[in-house]
């Protein structure tokens, strides 16, 4: 009789204890919602500068299907029964969440109404208002990998249909960028038969070679020139893609030239473009741009920057081990990269910042630092700005004297030049989207 009162109990009283479960549960996403956006908002994080979603509240019914549809997994958060983008770092336009919505709540937009983000126009054959410049790829706002391997395919075959057939130029097309938009289009051109040129100003793979350790970069199969389907299997790190890539690269026989960064895009007088690198001087009849949108590491300019001890993002923080090492920046790569240095067995970190405080930064991140320099793991030079960079050590500028600080390794993250100055010296149009399709 026991046993029937036991199991009556359980019956009568385990669909309270599911609720309840299940209430507490959503309190917890709801906590951590809230706590992600106000972190957010106080360092003052924009909105993503790719595509992104924009959530009409008013028809939004709070089914939160939006949330886990999203790959990245962290980007939306419900709060109040309500989307909001809670780290909008992660956030790389796979549009996953407006195919979930029932009610079409969800647009894609570019920026925002108080943020507007610098979009070149393209064509829907990816050829910008300057006949024979064509662009694919995140430069053009498209963040996802898989769609910027279709457009850099997309885009050399508009590049094949528009070619003049008499060759009067050194090249059919200067390919910048050996992304996944970038190998996408080189493996193109190498199966139209063009006569073609890569560029990559850091290494093959591009943005993607820098990408977090574990980065999860994409999620499905994609199509490739000359090689077909490549099936990704499911959820892959961005380790095993670029192993992909490199075998690809390997096995057609993919020419890319590496470390060579384009200084100067111009038209040539007599037909076609004239591009400038930091290795040579090369004519054209197209050009294919296939850059990111971090553009080109904001350096220093000062003396010692060009040596090889200098690098603009952390790669491994293993490489550091028992090194002197300057970082200087204060948003959150900067804050990141001198903290994991610091936890590396006999590393010294000095962080180097010209202003305040970091206010760019997260508040995570800022607590780290923090906890950091009172364990006396990092040396943190508020106002400082660095004055040259020598074989065994740095100069900096620190509360209005010079001090010399022993040093075997830099990091500079400061930022990126954006291309947009460059592509509006050469005509091509471009639009400022404030939360706009």
């Amino acid at each position: 009789m026991d046993i029937v009162n036991n199991l009556v109990l359980v019956f009568y009283f385990f669909p309270a204890v599911l609720v309840l479960f299940y209430a507490f549960n959503k309190y917890q996403k709801h906590n951590r919602s809230v706590k992600k956006l106000e972190e957010r908002l106080a360092a003052k994080q924009d909105v993503p500068s790719s595509l992104h979603p924009d959530f009409d509240l008013s028809k939004c019914i709070g089914c939160g299907a939006c949330v886990p549809a999203c790959p990245e997994k962290v980007v939306i958060g419900l709060i109040n029964r309500k989307p909001h983008i809670v780290d909008p770092s992660h956030c790389i336009g796979h549009g996953a969440c407006r195919l979930a919505c029932p009610v079409n709540a969800i647009k894609l937009v570019f920026g925002s109404k108080t943020r507007g983000v610098d979009i070149p126009f393209v064509s829907p054959s990816f050829e910008t208002n300057i006949p024979g410049v064509f662009i694919a790829g995140e430069l053009g706002g498209m963040g996802l990998v898989r769609n910027a391997i279709t457009q850099g395919k997309q885009a050399v075959e508009s590049i094949v249909k528009a070619r003049k057939k008499a060759r009067k130029h050194q090249y059919d097309v200067i390919i910048i960028g050996a992304g996944p938009a970038g190998l996408s289009s080189t493996l193109g051109a190498m199966k139209a038969k063009l006569n073609h040129l890569t560029i990559e100003q850091d290494s093959f793979g591009g943005t993607v070679a820098h990408f977090p350790r574990g980065k999860i970069v994409m999620t499905s199969t994609v199509n490739l020139p000359l090689v077909g389907k490549v099936n990704i299997g499911g959820e892959i790190s961005k380790e095993d893609l670029l192993k992909k890539w490199i075998a690809i690269k390997k096995k057609y026989k993919v020419k890319v030239n590496t470390g060579e960064r384009m200084e100067k895009l111009e038209m040539d007088p007599q037909g076609g473009f004239v591009i400038s690198t930091t290795k040579g001087v090369y004519k054209t009849q197209a050009v294919l741009l296939t850059i990111g949108r971090r553009g080109t590491p904001r350096t220093l300019g000062v003396p010692g920057e060009n040596k090889t001890k200098v690098v603009y993002r952390l790669e491994d923080p293993r490489e550091y081990q028992g090194k002197h090492v300057l970082v200087v920046g204060g948003g959150d790569s900067a804050l990141e990269a001198a903290h994991s240095i610091s936890e590396e067995e006999g590393s010294t970190v000095t962080l180097s910042y010209r202003s305040a405080s970091f206010s760019r930064a997260k508040p995570k991140n800022q607590d780290k630092i923090n906890a950091a320099e009172q364990a006396q793991k990092i040396t943190v030079l508020y106002k400082s700005n660095v004055k040259a960079i020598e074989d065994n050590r740095v100069i900096i500028e620190y509360q209005d004297k010079m001090h010399e600080v022993p040093n075997d390794a830099v990091i500079i993250s400061a930022g990126g030049v954006l291309p947009t100055p460059m592509l509006k010296d050469l005509g091509i149009q471009v639009n400022t989207k404030y939360g706009e399709e």
